[in-house]
């Protein structure tokens, strides 16, 4: 598995870190570890580090930016 970090906005409203966090287990992969960085204007940042199967974020990606309202804005391999 490849660690990698990535920077997401998401609804900041009960539920949406918990949809997050099914997310990623659903894609098959590990939440290593989370920052919740601030709220502003009804959104929450977040920092999570994630171990993803394989090299190859995309779906990963592709599942989270698939949910309303998140936005993956940063990933970077670590």
């Amino acid at each position: 598995m490849a660690l990698f970090q990535m920077q997401i906005s998401l609804p900041d409203r009960p539920g949406s870190l918990g949809a997050i966090a099914s997310a990623i287990g659903a894609a098959g992969c590990d939440i290593r570890s989370l920052v919740v960085m601030k709220s502003e204007d009804g959104k929450g940042y977040d920092d999570i580090t994630v171990a993803v199967p394989g090299t190859d974020p995309s779906d990963l990606v592709n599942v989270l930016n698939s949910i309303g309202g998140v936005d993956v804005i940063a990933i970077t391999p670590l």
